[in-house]
Formats: C-alpha cells, structure tokens, sequence
C-alpha cells in the first residue's frame, strides 16, 4: 500500500464527517475510512494509478466566489451554500423544477411516487434562484439546466425557459427522458421558440434490455424519436447522457460513440456518468458495479478499435488557460472549469467520410495550452500587443478547418463564435459525480456544478445529491402519494 493523501469523507450510514486515506494499491487507487459508529469502509476511487498521476497534471486552484451566501460554522460539507471553503465559481448552475416523473426507474429513488412528497418550486421561486445565480461575483455563470424529476411534466417549462434567458443565462439545457419530446412536436419547438438550447437526453444504451434494467421500459424508440423530432426542427444541440453502470451497458460504449458520429448533424456530444451508489450495500457488490474514469477511457479505446485513445483525453480544468488568457486581453471574466482533476475527462472528435476523428489528431493540445499560458503570463505582465501576436500564432499548431474557428474564438472571445466551433466536434466525456462511499471533500470544495435552491442557498453537485437533497426537499414540498407514476412512452 502506497499512501497518496489524507482527506476528509463521509459514513455511509451517519453521513459524518470522518478521516479518509487515498492510497495506491496494485496500480489501483482506493480510499479508505473507519467510522467508530459502523466501521471501515474501502472503495475504488480511481481504477489506474498512473492515468490518476497524469491528471495531477491539471490540479488548477480556482479563486471562488466573492459573495458567500452562508458562513462557516458546522464545516465542509454541511455549510453548503455556498460557503468560504469554496475555490470554484459556478460554471453551470442547475434548478429542479419538479420531482414528479413519468417513469419510475429502478435506479432513480428520488421521484416523488418513490418518496411521496411533491418539491415543484413556483415561478416566481425560480425566478429567484436564477437571479441568485446571476448574482454571484466576480464570473457569474451563464449556463443553466433545468433538472428534476423529468422537468417536461411542467407545461410551462417554456415559460421556465424564456425566463433564464431574461435573467441572462445565454446557454438554457433542459434535462429530459424524452417521453413527450418523442411525442409532442409542438411541445419540443415551444421550447426552441422559448430560448432553449440543448436537449440533455438520457441515453443509456442502443437496446431495449438496457433501458428494461435502467428504467424499467422499453425506451430505444422514444430516443430514436427524439433525434429525429430534433431534425426535423434542425435542432442541432441534443447531448447524449449515458448513465454506466458495470455489467449493464458498459459493453455499448463504443456503438454510442459510433451512433453519436452518425447523427452528428443534431448529436453535440455525449456525457457519460458512472453511477452513483446510494443505500446499504457490501464491499464484493459494491466493486462489481462500481465503474471509474479510467474504466470509461479504456472503454473508449477498446470499443472503437482505437479510433479513440485514452491519451485523447484531458481533465475537465485544461480550458483553464483559454478562460484566462482570452479573459485578461478582452478585461472580462470567463467561466473557469477548476473542478478537481480527477472529477471528470473530456475529448473532442470529428466525423470525416464517416470516419472518428478525434481533436488530438488536429493539434498537439499540451503545446496549445502552454501557448495559452504564455499568452496569459505577458498580459498579466502588460506586454498585450505581444499576448495577441502569441495568441495569433497559438492558432497556427491546429490544421485543417478547425483552424479557422478556433481563431475566431481567440480573437472575438464571444458565445457565438464559442458555439460556432462547437458546432464542428462532438463532445465525448465522463463526469463522476460522487456518493457517500468514494466522497472526498477535498473534491467538494472544487466543486463547478451547483443546483440554486429556494432558500437561497448555493450546493455543490455531490454535497446536495449526498447529504442535503431530502432535507431541503422535505422542507419545502406537500404530501403527495407514493405510486408506480404512469409509464406510458
């Protein structure tokens, strides 16, 4: 056993705060905690050691937020709201705008049929918890998603959507199973019309035994629908959001990759989340299903022949550099993704005569990033004219078309220019959002997802899923009958 650091996580049945021990064990990387109250815990935190090395690499501290909407008194992650502890800006905020769902899936517990209250915020709720956003200083965010339960149960969700972007959200994602997307057209473009910018379609697999075991019915036509409706409205933004569980879809890996390239005109990328484990649960069932970022990359690369490598990949931070070189030239701030290096990976890949193409095969992406440090060293140091000339030239080690955009980008720093760039790849990454098993708060604090609430509190991603979610929740719902919720699709 090699010791890598301490760090503080959580009992999985008390939910206290108790030291925690990450280490290196036969090229596998575990952490590991003792509660006095039920004993030793043990689970896989990241599945390679050396692929865990490499992302240290990219361990940028961010600076936070200004305004703390809450004070540290019961220490991290029960202030959370967000408190001093935190070192990242938002970057995406998130709003459940109901829990009530039309499915009922044997991996989602939180649906109000399943815990038998009702949390629906009213509008002007909302409206609230989106100016709180928009409030927070020095970068507040400007993407928003919509979340719940399934938030398409709400028909006013267009009213919902034209709201963000009043208060200033340019990028509004709506989180969905697709059920009514699939159905209802009309529906689907009021959405559009409303302002809404891409479709976050859960999307666990290419075949009907997946989505029987995931979410208990059969769903492949209703995702096949989706696209297809998204065509139609030449909707081009639908992110393909895979739900990995080991021994499930693990093995589909490669043909939702290859799905995604073959409906590039409307699929913009594809965003895998291992599972989160919550419940009793023992150690032996815990690593069978227990599935990490290196499982995912290696997936990647065994699945399309090599077509995608795990040295494609780059953690969620290695924008960083971009943020704040172009951000110091243009005197603005721009979202920074200083989430934790071993939250999440990300690649880009292009789709030639059906061919997958990934970024790296375009540009020497390290070398870019150093340029971009440089670039922010000397505007820092007021030498602008010689930053933009190093930008410029930044451009020069991408070939091909992208080239063409990426100094768009580098030269306009503008959403627009950001999108239309975009619009040329698709996006392939994994988020590994954690559970009271594998917790570290060390990654909490890093934390750039955050779900706004109606007591104007601020929580990270993991800390409200983990700890915070019923207890808001509770507090702020009615009674509502616990059923079986229509599964009509």
């Amino acid at each position: 056993m090699r010791p890598i650091k301490k760090t503080k996580s959580l009992c999985p049945e008390c939910l206290q705060v108790i030291e925690a021990l990450v280490y290196e064990e036969n090229n596998c990387v575990y952490i590991s905690k003792s509660c006095p109250q039920h004993g030793d815990y043990v689970d896989i935190y990241w599945s390679d050691y050396e692929l865990y090395r490499r992302s240290e690499k990219w361990n940028i501290v961010g600076s936070g937020v200004l305004n703390f909407q809450k004070k540290r008194e019961k220490g991290c992650p029960y202030d959370c709201g967000l408190c001093e502890n935190h070192k990242t800006c938002t970057v995406l905020g998130i709003i459940d705008v109901t829990n009530r769902c039309n499915l009922n899936c044997p991996i989602c517990f939180a649906h109000a049929g399943a815990v038998g209250y009702l949390y629906e915020p009213s509008k002007d709720q909302i409206r609230h918890m989106l100016r709180n956003l928009r409030e927070l200083k020095p970068i507040p965010p400007t993407a928003l998603q919509y979340s719940g339960g399934e938030p398409t149960v709400r028909r006013d969700l267009p009213e919902l959507v034209a709201m963000a972007k009043e208060e200033g959200f340019r990028h509004v994602e709506v989180n969905s199973n697709g059920i009514l997307l699939a159905k209802d057209l009309e529906f689907y473009k009021s959405l559009l019309d409303a302002g809404m910018s891409t479709i976050y379609l859960q999307f666990d697999g290419l075949t009907d035994d997946i989505y029987i075991k995931t979410r208990g019915v059969p769903l492949l036509d209703v995702k096949m629908r989706v696209i297809e409706n998204a065509r139609k409205l030449k909707h081009d933004s639908v992110v393909l959001v895979v739900t990995l569980v080991r021994g499930v879809n693990d093995h589909q890996i490669g043909d939702i990759i290859r799905f995604a390239a073959k409906n590039c005109d409307v699929v913009r990328g594809i965003n895998v989340q291992p599972v989160s484990i919550t419940g009793r649960i023992n150690r032996a069932e815990r690593e069978r299903m227990r599935i990490t970022i290196p499982d995912f990359m290696k997936l990647c690369e065994e699945q399309t022949n090599g077509a995608i490598k795990i040295s494609d990949f780059r953690p969620v931070p290695w924008p960083v550099a971009l943020a704040r070189a172009v951000g110091l030239l243009k005197g603005k701030g721009y979202p920074e993704f200083t989430a934790h290096p071993h939250c999440g990976v990300a690649t880009f890949f292009l789709v030639e005569d059906d061919d997958i193409v990934p970024i790296t095969r375009y540009a020497d992406v390290d070398k870019l990033e150093e340029d971009f440090w440089e670039v922010y060293k000397l505007a820092s140091s007021g030498k602008k004219f010689k930053a933009y000339l190093k930008l410029i030239r930044a451009s020069g080690r991408v070939r091909g078309k992208l080239r063409r955009y990426l100094l768009s980008v580098l030269i306009r720093g503008s959403y627009s220019a950001l999108g239309e760039l975009m619009r040329r790849m698709v996006l392939l990454g994994c988020m590994h959002f954690m559970d009271p098993y594998n917790f570290d708060l060390e990654r909490v604090e890093r934390c750039c997802i955050h779900y706004a609430l109606p007591d104007g509190t601020i929580r990270p991603f993991c800390s409200y899923n983990s700890i915070h979610r019923q207890t808001v929740e509770r507090a702020l719902s009615i009674p509502y009958p616990i059923k079986v919720e229509s599964r009509a699709v």
